[in-house]
């Protein structure tokens, strides 16, 4: 039971006590007002450190107390992530939870801080960002081919220098399939032996790919080393083809244009797959695949007798030639003429094939036996010398240069080579992005030779024939 007021207090009695209950409601309300707004404090700050910035200080300080040299680097951290890194719908969940706890608090604070405000932006208009083709310097021209120009270029959001291909798009055509297949492949790699894509920019009239910045290619470098380059760096190079092509084979992607124009090698020593432009994924068994693919000099003759079903073993003929370049200097196969001139140089080494040492030769489209030569089988030194020169070359290149297609040994099993035996067993053992530099003892050794020369000669042969389908 309530107690009730005497009817005889005094009138002012009653007022008093009404005023000095107004008083404490409104001082408890302040109070508890101060504690909710400290609460969400607490919890906004919570979210921003566990969600936001993983593995920086638990405790994040507003944006004003930051110094100025520092506001641009949490800026660009906001606005200018690789693409590549992370999804975007996971980047941008981040993003709009932070900036939804800066904006509660802000409202909650009333309008005393517009300047936190403007700071919680993403970013600035002006700030350079990725995916945007002002964000790049072109530096000097590359190359030209006859879809694509290649720049040199300098990221105008981090400084590093990069490769810029930049795809000319006809308006009736649309964007090349080779440059969708390219970026689609690309994106989803992430192996030191693989080039890297940064980014892509897509305009009206372009679409730019943007890759690291690889100094020379492997057919600059032995330009730059005639006569065969030294046989120890020959063995790096070729480990470190077989683990590129390892990592994607294990993928079901086929390069399908393997040549020494595609192998990058940066200053370092490092080589990288590159030019992913008839890349295919292949996850199940096809009989769809083109005979047009691979350079002349560098495709087996298989794909040359007009075969459509292949594998992994078309990428392995084509180490098997530039494995046997490296050493001896000169390309393995240099057709001059047509096909069939490829065809007579392959076969007056490796013997021309029969049922027998090709099973189901005969059913090839293009395989007629009165029109090729009857050559027998050489031992691979007698036409490349140098291979007798290093203990187990001429063994491993012979199981590369195999014209019966299943008889060719795979980038993995190839890694496991007696050829491979004195290097580190370390090299085996590392993750997919380092480097086997990162081994000690690991280096390329020093080479005599004269400057660098533009490849004229294999430029000639050096694109596939431009009818290539899917």
């Amino acid at each position: 039971m309530c107690d009730l007021m005497p009817a005889s207090e005094p009138a002012e009695k009653i007022g008093k006590m009404k005023k000095l209950r107004r008083t404490l409601s409104e001082s408890f309300r302040n109070i508890a007002f101060k504690k909710e707004d400290s609460s969400f404090d607490e919890i906004c700050v919570t979210k921003m450190s566990t969600r936001g910035c993983q593995g920086t200080d638990s405790v994040i300080k507003p944006l004003d107390t930051i110094p100025e040299d520092k506001k641009v680097r949490v800026q660009r951290t906001q606005s200018g992530f690789d693409p590549f890194e992370k999804p975007a719908s996971q980047v941008k969940r981040v993003h709009s939870e932070n900036n939804a706890c800066i904006n509660a608090k802000s409202s909650s604070t009333s309008k005393e801080s517009p300047k936190l405000r403007r700071h919680s932006s993403p970013s600035s208009p002006t700030s350079p960002k990725f995916g945007k083709a002002d964000s790049y310097e072109k530096l000097e021209k590359l190359g030209e081919g006859s879809y694509a120009t290649v720049y040199k270029g300098k990221s105008k959001v981090n400084g590093k220098l990069v490769a810029l291909k930049v795809i000319r798009l006809q308006e009736e055509e649309g964007t090349p399939f080779t440059a969708i297949r390219e970026a689609s492949l690309l994106k989803g790699l992430k192996h030191s032996n693989i080039v890297l894509l940064h980014d892509i920019i897509h305009t009206k009239e372009t679409l730019t790919l943007v890759f690291e910045y690889v100094h020379t290619d492997l057919c600059q470098y032995m330009d730059k080393h005639p006569g065969g380059l030294h046989p120890d760096n020959v063995k790096l190079f070729l480990f470190q083809l077989l683990r590129g092509l390892s990592y994607i084979h294990q993928r079901y992607i086929l390069h399908r244009d393997l040549k020494p124009q595609n192998l990058l090698i940066s200053d370092t020593g490092e080589l990288k797959l590159a030019d992913f432009g008839l890349a295919r994924a292949k996850s199940v068994p096809s009989h769809t695949y083109s005979n047009e693919v691979v350079t002349l000099w560098y495709r087996p003759p298989d794909v040359l007798l007009g075969s459509t079903d292949y594998s992994t073993c078309l990428d392995m003929w084509g180490v098997g030639c530039i494995f046997i370049e490296m050493i001896q200097g000169v390309a393995a196969f240099p057709g001059m003429k047509d096909i069939q001139d490829q065809l007579e140089r392959i076969f007056l080494v490796l013997g021309t094939p029969t049922e027998d040492t090709w099973p189901g030769v005969n059913s090839l489209p293009h395989f007629k036996p009165d029109r090729f030569t009857v050559y027998s089988a050489k031992k691979l030194r007698q036409a490349w010398n140098k291979l007798g020169y290093v203990d187990q070359a001429e063994e491993l290149a012979s199981r590369f240069l195999q014209c019966f297609p299943k008889n060719r040994l795979s980038a993995q099993a190839a890694l496991n080579h007696e050829y491979f035996s004195n290097l580190p067993p370390r090299l085996c053992e590392l993750q997919d992005m380092s480097s086997i530099f990162t081994v000690p003892n690991v280096k390329l050794q020093t080479e005599s030779g004269d400057s660098i020369q533009v490849c004229a000669r294999r430029n000639s042969h050096g694109k596939a024939s431009s009818g290539s389908k899917h």
